[in-house]
């Protein structure tokens, strides 16, 4: 799932399961499910529905629990839960793991938290917006200077959309009114391009997946002019998500659906567990524990053991670890050549 695409043909042998892109393209139905739903709020209930939401998703835990934080440890449990694969990777993984420690836990001391937010803000979106345009583009099968235009027109707006919904409470009118007009110049930018890009696509199902993401980011665009922010996140964050989780699942069955080849999953067929739901489950219980219960019990250790507490070291700490690796590792684990693509097929076409 990089930035450079999925490669065809991906696997001469016949797998258990695979990816199918009809499935990955039916989940931008989102999208205008949630402009309906926004106009007939703003039509028929006068907002009622955008004044019950919360102002900022990471205020809802129930968001926090379903979205982002789960694929996040889905994604690390199964890197790390294969020892071939840490192997193979040790030297990114340790690497990444040094850069974390130097840039955003000695570098807080002296690097202003705004600045670490918004570095953290861009690497969030170009990791979600590059995953669906990487995929896209082995359907759309645009010229690499088309496709990088769409990508960094979908990550530049993305971002300022993103900076502009969490960082709201925090900017001046003024300064809130220029990131919502840099993100539709941006979003504008976006669609002509597009339009200039259908040339290339060789089929309609291509042009599918093209306008898919570009509806995509128009469509946050226009719901966070709309000040339905949570709608704005859930959008993107949902496609994101259960897209990961097709990868995830996908992997898992192929590798250890008929012969386990890790405890975890030994334990799984023992307990008459399907294979497919065993890194989803696992990685919804964690995040539930952690999310709710993370900071609470490190800081009884803490404080019985050594005095002293740290500040969510769990929920920001842990988390924010991970969420990191996350970024870095999907970057390269499913590119061709990878031990991980041997597992996943496509299909749908």
């Amino acid at each position: 799932m990089s930035a450079h695409g999925v490669a065809l043909p991906y696997r001469s042998e016949p797998l258990e399961l695979s990816v199918s892109f009809r499935f990955l393209l039916s989940l931008y139905a989102i999208v205008p499910a949630c402009i309906l739903m926004l106009w007939a709020d703003k039509l028929g209930f006068d907002h009622a529905f955008r004044d019950m939401l919360p102002s900022s998703p990471s205020h809802f835990l129930l968001f926090n629990i379903l979205f982002g934080t789960p694929h996040i440890i889905a994604s690390n449990l199964l890197l790390f839960g294969h020892a071939d694969y840490v192997g193979a990777f040790r030297r990114k993984l340790i690497g990444m793991t040094l850069f974390i420690i130097v840039v955003f836990g000695i570098g807080s001391l002296f690097i202003p938290y705004r600045v670490l937010y918004v570095i953290s803000a861009v690497w969030t979106v170009y990791h979600v917006l590059k995953q669906q345009h990487g995929i896209a583009k082995a359907v759309c099968r645009l010229p690499n200077r088309a496709f990088f235009a769409q990508l960094w027109l979908s990550v530049g707006a993305g971002i300022f959309i993103y900076l502009g919904i969490f960082l709201k409470n925090s900017l001046e009118p003024e300064q809130a009114h220029w990131v919502l007009q840099i993100a539709g110049v941006l979003t504008a930018g976006l669609l002509i391009n597009t339009l200039l890009c259908q040339k290339y696509v060789p089929s309609r199902f291509g042009l599918y997946f093209l306008w898919a993401n570009t509806l995509l980011v128009i469509a946050s665009w226009y719901v966070y002019r709309e000040q339905y922010y949570f709608l704005a996140i859930l959008m993107p964050r949902l496609v994101h998500d259960i897209t990961a989780y097709s990868f995830y699942v996908c992997h898992d069955v192929n590798r250890h659906g008929k012969t386990p080849q890790t405890g975890l999953f030994r334990l799984a067929v023992r307990c008459r567990v399907p294979v497919a739901i065993v890194l989803p489950v696992l990685s919804f219980v964690l995040t539930y524990l952690f999310q709710v219960y993370g900071d609470e019990w490190v800081n009884w250790i803490l404080l019985n053991l050594f005095s002293t507490q740290i500040y969510k070291a769990v929920t920001l700490g842990l988390i924010g670890y991970l969420a990191l690796m996350h970024y870095y590792t999907e970057a390269f684990i499913w590119a061709a050549g990878s031990p991980l693509r041997r597992y996943i097929g496509f299909s749908g076409i």
